[in-house]
Formats: structure tokens, C-alpha cells, sequence
């Protein structure tokens, strides 16, 4: 039974990629996460979720993970947009993005600051609060944006890695 539902699993996707500029191989093989170029950490909390139809959960988990990242690192108890507000503060940060000497990079920090907590009050606040139908290419282009804030927290210049 596995092996014809792997069997359809790979049909299907094909089927999605008909057109695209993918070469025969990849049709058979590529994966929306694949595609996108999907942070690992991410998958690991989404993918189950996103194969099996459930997008706006998949989303919820990915940015409940950055959450969990950024309160950990900060070591502060917030959550949310007073967590990213309070966590990346230009003025004197617990996480900080850039060595902060410049104008340009206090301008970078600051913006990636309301980056983070807008995405939280924007993409996951209203998945914890109301029951959403996100259709797969919002969800695909949510799991981008938590990759590269995992990614760009990631590259952080302090606290150490």
C-alpha cells in the first residue's frame, strides 16, 4: 500500500510542476520545500503538516519555532510582537543581527526588528487565534519568509552561535 502511495504522491507532483522549467528528473522528485529552498528546522515541524493538506498549521508551527528560537536566545519570557519589539531593540539588543557600529547597521537591526514582529503579528498571530484555510501558495510563501528569518538569526552577530 506505501509503495502505491508513494506511487500517486509522485504523480501528483508532477503533475503540479507540468510546465515548469524543472528537468524531467526533478518533475519526479522536487519538492515544494525543495523548490523554496525551505529551512530545515523548518521542515522539520512542517512538512508532515503541509503534505498532509494542513497549510495554515504547517505556517503556525514554522513561526511557533522561530518563537521558540528568539525566546530562547534572548532569554526573555515574552512572546510575540513585544518578544521581537524588545528582542531585537537597536538600542541595546539580547539578539544582535549586525555589529551595530554604523547607521547603516542600526537601520538594518531596526528593520529586521519590525520584519520579526510584524511576520509574528501578521502571518502567525491570526493562525493561533482563528481557524484558517491557507491555500498552498500562501503557505509555501509564509515558510519562505520564517526561512529567512531563521536564517538571518542564524547569521547573527551576538549571542554567540
Amino acid at each position: 500500500m506505501i509503495d502505491r502511495l508513494t506511487q500517486f504522491e509522485r504523480v501528483v507532483r508532477v503533475a503540479k510542476n507540468v510546465g515548469a522549467t524543472l528537468d524531467k528528473a526533478d518533475r519526479r522528485t522536487a519538492h515544494p520545500f525543495d523548490e523554496r529552498n525551505i529551512h530545515t528546522d523548518i521542515s522539520s515541524v512542517s512538512l508532515k503538516l503541509f503534505d498532509n493538506g494542513h497549510f495554515s498549521q504547517a505556517t503556525f508551527e514554522a513561526f511557533k519555532l522561530l518563537e521558540h528560537r528568539i525566546r530562547m536566545l534572548s532569554g526573555l519570557e515574552e512572546t510575540g510582537f513585544s518578544l521581537m519589539m524588545n528582542a531585537f531593540n537597536e538600542g541595546g539588543p539580547k539578539i544582535a543581527l549586525t555589529d551595530l557600529i554604523t547607521i547603516s547597521d542600526k537601520d538594518e537591526q531596526k528593520g529586521f526588528r519590525h520584519i520579526f514582529a510584524g511576520a509574528l503579528a501578521g502571518i502567525r498571530n491570526p493562525r493561533g487565534h482563528d481557524i484558517r484555510v491557507d491555500p498552498i501558495d500562501l503557505c509555501l510563501d509564509h515558510l519562505s519568509v520564517a526561512s529567512v528569518l531563521l536564517r538571518t538569526l542564524e547569521a547573527r552577530k551576538s549571542p554567540p552561535a
